[in-house]
């Protein structure tokens, strides 16, 4: 049975869970990609923001996870996905992969 999110901060619930979230984290942070690299113990996430016509890009977060955990991850961020998808429609996806580094397809601007 999946728990409502809504109890997970509630203290009369023995099973109940504090999150804490900082304000800072609380902002989020705007990435446009992820590279993923695994070992037999360990998958690593870096979540990455690339700017047009910049050829640097920051790691803005890195997650690292038990196999067992990324699989979890896989399957309710796919849940998401579907819920998502049922509510505002089919997520379109661009068929054609950029090459890196990207310069999201426009011209380059001068300062």
């Amino acid at each position: 049975m999946e728990q409502d999110p809504s109890d997970l901060n509630n203290p009369q619930d023995p099973t109940a869970i504090n999150i804490e979230l900082p304000e800072a984290i609380a902002e989020g942070e705007y990435v446009n990609l992820a590279m993923i690299a695994h070992s037999s113990s360990e998958f690593v996430i870096d979540f990455i923001r690339m700017m047009p016509g910049v050829p640097k890009a920051k790691v803005k977060s890195r997650i690292v996870l038990t196999p067992e955990h990324a699989k979890r991850l896989l399957s309710a961020l796919g849940d998401n996905v579907t819920r998502f998808e049922q509510t505002f429609g089919t997520i379109k996806q661009h068929s054609d992969v950029p090459s890196f580094p990207m310069n999201f397809g426009g011209t380059m601007g001068e300062a």
